[in-house]
Order: structure tokens, then C-alpha cells, then sequence
């Protein structure tokens, strides 16, 4: 590989590593919030209907 194709896929998966985490801190993010601050269970955040019913509130 040159060192432009390497320089590139470098970047391409401190890119995709970024987004990564800031998944998992959105995850871990939404969790504290439902489950601590809203004194509901962690996983209900990732549940469908808990987003529908959030959606009835922004319609």
C-alpha cells in the first residue's frame, strides 16, 4: 500500500471509530437519563413503544 491509501484508511476508521463512540455515549447517555433521572428501568429507552409514546408529546 502507499502511504496516501494508508494515510486515507487511517482516517476512514479514526472516522468510523468516532461515530462508534459516540453511539455508545448516546446509548449510555439515554440510559442515565430514562433509568436514573426518570426512576424508570435502563432498557426500556431502547423499546419502540417508549419512542412512539415520546413522539405522541412532539406531534
Amino acid at each position: 500500500m502507499s502511504s496516501t491509501t494508508r494515510y486515507i484508511v487511517r482516517k476512514l476508521i479514526a472516522i468510523a471509530l468516532f461515530i462508534l463512540l459516540a453511539l455508545v455515549l448516546l446509548a449510555i447517555g439515554l440510559m442515565i437519563g430514562y433509568g436514573v433521572v426518570g426512576d424508570g428501568n435502563m432498557f426500556d429507552v431502547f423499546h419502540k413503544t417508549t419512542w412512539s409514546h415520546i413522539s405522541k408529546f412532539l406531534n
